[in-house]
C-alpha cells in the first residue's frame, strides 16, 4: 500500500497517453515532474508530464 502512494503516471505531452509510471517522495518534492522519454506511440522523445491519478 506504501508504493502506491508514491506512484506517478507520466503522460506524453503530444498524445496524451501514460508510458511510463515512477515512484516519488511526494513530501520532498512539491512541484510536478517532468522527463524527456521516448513514446512508443509517437516514435520519438518527447516530454512527459506527471498526471494526477
Amino acid at each position: 500500500m506504501k508504493a502506491q502512494e508514491k506512484a506517478i503516471k507520466l503522460q506524453c505531452s503530444a498524445c496524451k497517453r501514460i508510458n511510463y509510471h515512477k515512484q516519488k517522495n511526494k513530501k520532498a518534492v512539491e512541484r510536478k515532474l517532468e522527463f524527456k522519454k521516448f513514446c512508443k506511440w509517437c516514435r520519438a522523445y518527447k516530454v512527459h508530464k506527471e498526471t494526477k491519478k
